[in-house]
């Protein structure tokens, strides 16, 4: 019951943003949009796709090594199979995905394999260079490279380094708040551990043990250096993502200059919040709103771009994580089994 009710939830919002997306659009003059955009900056585009999928991987590989040594090949594969997952199934569940497809590929290679509730914490860690990175990407803007848009649109100028703000600040404070989580992970064990008073005694054991696990996959937090290397690769990670939405831009004749695909990134990083699959919905309506109200672009153009942007976004790792999940035995069915234990596991 509980399944289906989020279910219900989920395919409410994705046809309550696509209605939204959609309202007052006339799809011919969409299609025609689409028809006489430049092909040579939707081929950019679509390869940056690729890019970004080895630059996480690389990335990931970083945040992995407290836990053992994996090759580039298995953080590819598990990260192509993970997005490929959450463009299909509700709720990202490709987040779940990718660290237990990754323990299995490891306990292939060898027998003690790789935690996957340690490598589960690196994902949360990923995502919060992720959002320091698209912080100062998006300051970038606001304080040197926005002035047009602080001229012509005062108080939604405010508004963006307003968010700008706010989100580093949180971004900052949970850094610090795992820094503190990993200093001890044995510690932290035998604090969860004493819930054996209210708990019964094996479910407290599991719990303690679940919970150091976690903490030693934060353990990059406490080698700076490595920190610093991971972050050092979000950078180029998040500049190829820029790269790939303003070619589009760029394809569709949209006065967006470089530095303005920062602000596209921050209303799609907003927009993908929403648990769609694939972000069906959510993505396309954050695009739309940051390109007509940031850089004038034509409405029904600015639907058409959003449109192939989603579709380059999400087909690469689609097509490649349903080779790689099929080569080890796991179809749409077996990733949504996977997905369902993962989430249960780490709940």
């Amino acid at each position: 019951m509980r399944a289906f009710l989020r279910t219900a939830i989920v395919l409410a919002l994705a046809i309550g943003l696509i209605a939204l997306f959609l309202h007052n659009v006339d799809l011919w003059r969409v299609a025609g949009e689409v028809a006489e955009a430049r092909p040579e900056w939707l081929a950019l585009s679509l390869a940056t796709m690729l890019v970004n999928l080895a630059i996480r991987a690389v990335r990931w590989q970083v945040l992995l090594r407290p836990l053992g040594p994996t090759t580039f090949a298995q953080a590819f594969r598990a990260t192509a199979v993970g997005f490929a997952a959450s463009s299909v199934l509700p709720a990202r569940a490709g987040e779940f995905i990718r660290p237990y497809f990754l323990a299995r590929q490891t306990r292939d290679a060898r027998p003690e394999g790789l935690s996957a509730t340690g490598a589960f914490a690196t994902i949360v860690l990923e995502r919060l260079l992720d959002v320091v990175t698209v912080v100062c990407l998006l300051a970038s803007y606001v304080f040197f490279f926005g002035r047009g848009l602080a001229a012509a649109n005062p108080a939604l100028f405010a508004v963006v380094r307003w968010a700008a703000a706010s989100a580093g600040a949180g971004a900052l404070a949970a850094l610090a708040m795992l820094f503190a989580l990993a200093g001890d992970p044995a510690r932290l064990g035998r604090v969860i551990g004493r819930l054996e008073r209210m708990l019964p005694a094996a479910l407290a054991g599991v719990i303690a043990r679940v919970a150091e696990r976690f903490a030693r996959g934060l353990g990059v937090v406490r080698r700076p250096r490595a920190l610093l290397v991971a972050l050092a690769w979000s950078f180029p990670l998040w500049l190829s993502i820029a790269a790939g939405i303003w070619s589009v831009a760029m394809a569709f004749r949209f006065s967006v200059p470089f530095t303005g695909s920062f602000v596209l990134i921050a209303m799609l990083v907003l927009g993908v919040m929403v648990p769609t699959p694939g972000a069906i919905g959510g993505f396309h309506e954050a695009f739309r709103l940051g390109a007509t109200l940031f850089f004038g672009a034509p409405d029904t153009a600015a639907v058409g771009a959003a449109i192939l942007l989603h579709v380059f976004s999400i087909g690469p790792s689609l097509l490649l994580g349903v080779v790689f999940a099929a080569q080890e035995g796991l179809n749409l069915t077996g990733m949504r089994r996977l997905a369902a234990q993962a989430e249960q596991g780490q709940a």
